[in-house]
């Protein structure tokens, strides 16, 4: 079970910065139908099907439709690594190396996942759906690690919760619970702000603001909130390229700011407090794992947008996400009272 949730971290994680690059590259619609390519298994057949009216408007490129299927293909094979640790939590329920309901939640998440994937494509990359699918590829992720930590490993396990438990005899119990609720604010905040970020990439709003710290010139160029967070914007739409006015989008980027500042100021309050009261070594290597994948995520960010925002920095950024996220539940499962 342990190297199954292993496996499928690293593959969840191959799946999502897969997602960032096909999207940033333009090739969410490589595909313009969902499993197969064109009708076809892969990009290799298609070319004969690709001329037939029904494609006219989305001609064959090959480049684009192989970046497509390779990521459709590391998600089949998570999904049948999912399906396999469900399996091995059913079957083997009785000595309970994992809760059966947690197992078929992350089965059941993993479905939904694939759904949203075909809406993506079907739908024509409406925001909507392309930031849920994010956030559900973020959600599959959390609950693979969350997994992996939870599960047993051997004496180096054993000892971390005696270090937990005498910390927590030693009067420290207040701290850790007080930890334990900042910690979990700060991950509450970071799923916002991942929401955000899919929704600012959705629309093609990172390049709304192209200088730091002002955008476009303004500390508060204007601004179209009411536009700029509408979930539809009518039926039958392409978005590829986005389809919003630029105010629109200069709203959703500052407000993507603004959730960074947040962001950054929940987590590391969290992270600090548990190096200032001196917690267990597990939480207090998970603090600094929390600080160093902040500073990685801005560093990013910051040279991001002095760069002109660059295709590979633009997929670390997401791949800094999906670090954050990890460190931020390393954190929270070091914290957990057993």
């Amino acid at each position: 079970m342990r190297r199954l949730a292993l496996l499928g971290v690293l593959l969840c994680f191959t799946v999502v910065v897969l997602g960032a690059y096909v999207r940033l590259t333009a090739a969410g619609l490589g595909c313009p139908d969902w499993p197969g390519c064109y009708g076809h298994l892969s990009p290799l057949g298609a070319a004969a099907s690709a001329g037939s009216p029904e494609y006219a408007a989305r001609p064959l490129e090959a480049g684009k439709a192989w970046r497509e299927m390779v990521h459709r293909y590391a998600a089949g094979t998570l999904a049948l690594v999912i399906t396999a640790i469900a399996a091995l939590a059913i079957t083997a329920r009785r000595r309970r190396p994992t809760s059966v309901a947690f197992a078929l939640a992350l089965f059941a998440t993993v479905i939904v996942q694939a759904l949203l994937g075909m809406l993506t494509v079907t739908e024509q990359l409406k925001p909507l759906f392309v930031t849920l699918h994010l956030l559900f590829g973020m959600t599959t992720l959390a609950l693979l690690w969350w997994l992996w930590l939870s599960l047993p490993a051997g004496s180096w396990r054993a000892a971390a919760l005696k270090r937990v438990d005498h910390s927590i005899r030693g009067g420290g119990a207040s701290s850790i619970a007080a930890a334990w609720r900042l910690t979990l604010f700060g991950l509450a905040v970071l799923a916002v702000q991942i929401a955000l970020g899919g929704w600012t990439s959705s629309n093609y709003a990172a390049v709304a603001c192209p200088d730091l710290p002002t955008c476009q010139g303004s500390w508060w160029p204007h601004s179209d909130y009411r536009d700029a967070f509408a979930l539809a914007h009518g039926v039958d739409v392409d978005y590829e390229g986005g389809v919003l006015a630029n105010p629109a989008r200069v709203a959703i980027h500052l407000t993507h700011r603004l959730g960074a500042l947040a962001t950054t100021a929940a987590l590391a309050l969290a992270a600090v407090f548990v190096l200032r009261r001196r917690g267990p070594p597990s939480a207090r290597l998970g603090a600094w794992a929390v600080l160093a994948a902040l500073a990685l995520q801005l560093t990013i960010a910051l040279t991001m947008v002095e760069l002109g925002f660059p295709r590979w920095l633009a997929t670390a950024h997401t791949a800094g996400a999906a670090l954050l996220l990890l460190a931020t539940l390393a954190l929270l499962q070091a914290l957990r009272s057993r």
